[in-house]
């Protein structure tokens, strides 16, 4: 059976997915590694033992009689540079984009560059310190320049990843659009700055991600990408008609392909952001930290009422509770005054749990809550755009409190639980579909259920 193999890696699991040709899922295997500390102390990504383990899966899947490799693709999470020498030697740790970035080299380097509000807008990146990733080559080049002086080439992870196998070296677009501020949108090219830092040389050149290089005389290796670009494709493949992807996890990012309008400042502080899509087209988005939110709420609720932590699971969605708290609960949500406090942080956090009678009604009250927070945040990209159709994909997308209010929230839209195995990992296999797969791609690859309003 041929085959392609999948390596798709978030930060805390490392998953292999073998997909054959009607790309259903014919194998797996996840695993989760240790952290490591870099230089500072700071938690990081072990890059050694992740390429090992790379490797590893590698020869063990080559090994596999029942299938035929064909072709290997990588899908990681973004905002890390992995600082190679000539020889391909990793030179550094792989920095963690929480590690807190320095005062004043950020002072130093917003004012060289016209100010924070001038640069975010042309970089469609909200200022992020280490996980805006160009700061991180900024911040190696003005604290450690021995070390940058032997960097031959800065790789995002995907890049470095296929590189192990490849021995060549290349960047991709997706990877240098999400919120690097490498990328300049107006213009469509590296901002300005990357070459007055003598930045450009190190950066290998822009690579087609559809384009593969052959290994072994039959394996086409794909050039890697980001995984919420890669969670993109399938529904631009799937879907013509305008819509927008609530792709929801720890965050919750609406993506719309259909907007192309630039960021204005205003947009950028309520955490819009630009990614790129592997067809060179600006995605404008919307973060919000929804699900992080959920879990830290629920383990509260869990804990007043005595249930266990995933008690919501069993919770269905009920509209008597929904009618007798959404007087009180939306009446004063769209005030302009208060769009950018409810964006900041959810209602939840102030509310006393000794108000509810029981946990039905506190949960569903914490989901009113957090959509009240969605609609604002999906509504920044949705403005002035044809979209007609939402798609909710990840952990809210089985959740029927969720998926319902926000069908009643957009009732000029259809609201759709979107559900697909394995979302990036299957993106990441479709940019390459032509590279090893005669087949035709499937338009039945997303099934969906619809939520009326």
């Amino acid at each position: 059976m041929n085959v392609i193999a999948i390596f798709d890696i978030g930060k805390t699991n490392k998953k292999t997915f073998l997909f054959d040709e009607n790309y259903r899922i014919v194998w797996e295997k996840s695993t989760n590694l240790a952290e490591t500390t870099d230089e500072d102390g700071f938690p990081c990504e072990d890059i050694n033992m992740l390429k090992n383990w790379i490797l590893d899966q590698l020869t063990e899947l080559k090994k596999l009689s029942e299938y035929k490799l064909r072709a290997i693709n990588f899908s990681t999470y973004g905002a890390s540079f992995v600082y190679v020498d000539e020889e391909g030697k990793v030179l550094t740790p792989l920095n963690n984009y929480l590690k807190p970035y320095p005062k004043v080299l950020k002072e130093n380097f917003y004012a060289k560059y016209k100010g924070e509000k001038k640069f975010a807008v042309k970089t469609a990146s909200p200022v992020l310190g280490s996980l805006n990733s160009g700061m991180q080559i900024y911040r190696l080049k003005e604290e450690k320049p021995e070390v940058f002086e032997k960097v031959k080439y800065c790789l995002h992870l995907p890049q470095y990843l296929s590189s192990l196998s490849t021995h060549q070296y290349f960047t991709d677009i997706t990877s240098i659009g999400c919120h690097t501020s490498l990328w300049n949108y107006k213009k469509m090219r590296y901002h300005k700055w990357v070459s007055n830092e003598g930045i450009i040389t190190k950066l290998p050149p822009i690579h087609n991600i559809e384009v593969t290089i052959k290994i072994e005389n039959e394996i086409s290796v794909g050039i890697g990408l980001h995984d919420s670009s890669a969670a993109l494709i399938p529904y631009i493949l799937n879907f013509t008609e305008p819509f927008v992807l609530l792709s929801t996890g720890t965050w919750s990012i609406s993506m719309n392909p259909f907007n192309d309008t630039a960021l204005t400042p205003e947009e950028l502080q309520k955490d819009c952001l630009c990614y790129l899509q592997y067809k060179q087209k600006p995605v404008k988005s919307a973060r919000l930290f929804g699900g992080n939110e959920h879990e830290v709420q629920t383990k509260k609720i869990a804990k007043h009422f005595g249930l266990p932590e995933d008690f919501y699971k069993e919770v269905v969605y009920d509209k008597v509770i929904i009618s007798s708290l959404r007087v009180s609960a939306l009446k004063n949500y769209f005030s302009c005054q208060d769009q950018n406090k409810i964006l900041r942080e959810s209602t939840f956090e102030r509310r006393n749990l000794n108000d509810f009678k029981n946990y039905d009604i506190a949960y569903h009250q914490l989901m009113l809550d957090l959509v009240a927070q969605q609609i604002l945040s999906t509504q920044l990209v949705i403005h002035n755009s044809p979209v007609k159709k939402v798609f909710v994909d990840g952990g809210f997308s089985k959740n029927s409190i969720f998926m319902n209010l926000l069908a009643q929230a957009f009732p000029e839209m259809e609201v759709y639980a979107a559900s697909m195995a394995q979302a990036s990992a299957l993106g990441a296999a479709l940019a390459i579909h032509d590279s090893w797969n005669p087949k035709p791609i499937q338009n039945d690859l997303i099934d969906l259920k619809f939520y009326k309003h």
